[in-house]
């Protein structure tokens, strides 16, 4: 029986040395092979950046989350009536009742000027950071005589004793000052208000409340000036809602790659971004922005209208392993095609086990580059581990072709691939044309050298 399957056997593994398509067979079933274990380490990437999601999460609540304000605001309650009709039995009439029900109306300040100096640092646990900042905000500005009798409201229903002033806020926990309110030339402490927290708002924010303001220091007749500051520990973003009829917003940090977010974007001509950090201004008008300057009852969830600054990491170390890895069938198959290309015009037989210890030998790589990026920055990490595969690769395929002339082509080769790999990832708005253009090179190049092959040799 053995003798009879020799033959075969000989046979079939003459076919895969002599022949053209048997190799380029066997190459291509090999990358889709090595397509498993690169798709673990997708996994494995996505799985460790879960995690650093996570440990940031849990830094950013403990240290403080994203800021919004909204604020301040005039609460000033007023009077309203309602009659009720009764028929009394005895007597065959009706008598009238009237009920006072008290109501509250809600007034955005003439103007708002916001004052935001921003210091970011960075926290970290284990393997993982977060960038976390500490910023100091000033408001002030001025109420107007509210006009209250265009809905419907008059002057001698207001209670001006028992008028107000609220801030909303989506982060209590980072606050670090006492919050105090000077308004025309008087102090109010804020306390925080958790009793109706969300009768008057439909957004989630938490609430601040003065104490009641003197009714000399309510805009009954004339302007009243206010000013106050905030300092917040925080993450992730700064926002205000622009309440005011003019809002400006200056904003200063020393975080060298802002992103403005938010309904309204920073004037251009004050607009500067440095590796020192960025200073930018807004300017918003009433006529900008779909929402009134005072509401009865209840205010609507204006959230949708807060802008100001993102602080993230533009691509942390994840997002770059994570890119780099989404080009692992692309250097395993160049890798395989430069060998492919060797052994079909040198002639030298390379055996199917050799080309998947290359294989797995590029996918290592990716293990390597996640972990030791985990200790180190990215580009340490890529050089650890570009370096340690390519003196791997050249140094095996060296017992491979026997020769250093295509060994060190080889090495010249995958430096000059995972260069290039690395250049993209860097670029962000020039990463699809800078890798178009390489791969159309990459193309020619092979084009080149494959036109001398007898593809009718099988």
């Amino acid at each position: 029986m053995n003798h009879t399957n020799k033959p075969h056997q000989n046979k079939f593994g003459t076919w895969i040395k002599t022949s053209i398509t048997a190799r380029m067979l066997m190459v291509g079933f090999l990358v889709i092979m090595l397509l498993i274990p690169l798709s673990f380490i997708n996994e494995l990437i996505a799985e460790r950046s879960r995690r650093q999601q996570d440990v940031v999460s849990e830094i950013n609540d403990k240290w403080g989350n994203n800021i919004l304000v909204f604020g301040p605001i005039l609460k000033l309650p007023y009077k309203t009536y309602t009659e009720t009709k009764t028929f009394n039995e005895k007597t065959k009439t009706y008598f009238t009742e009237t009920k006072t029900n008290i109501n509250h109306a809600y007034i955005f300040p003439e103007n708002l000027n916001a004052t935001a100096d921003v210091n970011s640092k960075t926290l970290k646990r284990g393997n993982f950071e977060s960038a976390v900042y500490t910023s100091n905000m000033t408001f002030n500005g001025h109420y107007s005589k509210p006009e209250l009798e265009l809905k419907g409201i008059k002057d001698a229903d207001i209670i001006w004793d028992k008028a107000s002033i609220i801030i909303k806020t989506s982060n209590l926990k980072g606050i670090k000052n006492d919050v105090n309110l000077n308004l025309n030339d008087t102090n109010y402490k804020f306390e925080t208000n958790f009793t109706d927290n969300t009768n008057h708002y439909s957004g989630n924010l938490d609430e601040l409340e003065s104490g009641f303001l003197n009714e000399t220091d309510v805009p009954k007749s004339q302007a009243v000036s206010f000013s106050f500051s905030m300092a917040f520990n925080g993450s992730q973003d700064i926002q205000i809602v622009p309440i005011g009829k003019t809002t400006f917003m200056t904003m200063s940090s020393n975080w060298a790659d802002p992103s403005f977010i938010g309904n309204f974007l920073p004037n251009d001509e004050t607009k500067h971004i440095s590796k020192d950090g960025f200073k930018a201004q807004w300017k918003v008008l009433h006529i900008n922005r779909a929402f009134s300057q005072q509401y009865l009852n209840k205010i609507p969830n204006l959230n949708q209208f807060a802008f100001g600054t993102k602080f993230m990491v533009m691509v942390d170390e994840y997002q770059k392993s994570e890119r780099s890895a989404k080009y692992g069938f692309l250097v395993i198959g160049l890798t395989f095609l430069v060998f492919f290309l060797i052994q079909t015009l040198s002639n030298i037989n390379i055996h199917p086990f050799q080309y998947l210890m290359i294989g797995l030998a590029l996918t290592m790589f990716y293990t390597l580059l996640v972990s030791i990026s985990e200790h180190s920055n990215f580009l340490k990490a890529y050089l650890v581990a570009g370096v340690a595969v390519i003196v791997l690769i050249t140094i095996y395929s060296k017992s491979i072709l026997k020769t250093m002339k295509f060994p060190l082509f080889i090495g010249f080769s995958l430096t000059a691939l995972y260069t290039f790999i690395y250049v993209i990832i860097q670029l962000e708005n020039y990463a699809l044309l800078v890798g178009s253009i390489g791969l159309f090179l990459i193309l020619a190049s092979v084009m080149f050298v494959s036109r001398k092959i007898d593809w009718n040799n099988d």
